[in-house]
């Protein structure tokens, strides 16, 4: 898959709010509302779906993201959009800062650890709530805690490889 087509899921709809077609939104943009800047998204429903929506806006309420498609009026059709998962395409987001990357430019990537053993590549990246993990998956699945420099030592893009300081035991 080329950086062109590559594409980062960005949000999910989680149903309706109100009666009006309103719905209520969970975006993985920091923060949430950038999701809006990142258009046109592709819909992918769970049935696997997918149609691209252009012109979505949103509004942040107490209650989280809310967001309007002009083709969805009433509250049945935005509850039928429940569980639809946002995507956009990789090249549609910002380069990342100096020493900054997106954990779907990981993905792929060899892990090895300071000792030169392979852990395989990089599956997923996800959050505990107290720090994010990184998955290798290789002979086996490895969950590493994503601790710079504690437990990742590097992150070479040029030759594809996370270092990590992590018991090949472990």
């Amino acid at each position: 898959m080329t950086e062109q087509t590559r594409r980062i899921l960005l949000g999910r709809i989680h149903g309706a709010f109100g009666v009006r077609g309103e719905l209520k939104l969970e975006s993985f943009t920091e923060p949430a509302a950038t999701i809006f800047s990142y258009q046109p998204w592709t819909l992918r429903d769970a049935q696997g779906r997918e149609r691209e929506l252009t012109g979505a806006r949103g509004r942040e309420t107490n209650k989280g993201l809310v967001a309007t498609f002009a083709d969805i009026t009433d509250r049945d059709a935005a509850e039928a959009l429940r569980g639809t998962e946002v995507y956009v395409p990789r090249s549609a987001l910002p380069p990342p800062k100096p020493g900054e990357y997106y954990w779907v430019d990981l993905e792929g990537l060899r892990v090895v650890n300071t000792e030169g053993v392979d852990f395989g590549t990089v599956s997923h990246l996800f959050s505990t709530g107290a720090n994010d993990v990184l998955v290798a998956r290789g002979e086996r699945e490895r969950m590493i805690p994503f601790l710079e420099p504690d437990y990742i030592k590097s992150v070479d893009f040029d030759a594809g490889v996370v270092t990590v300081d992590w018991d090949a035991d472990f």
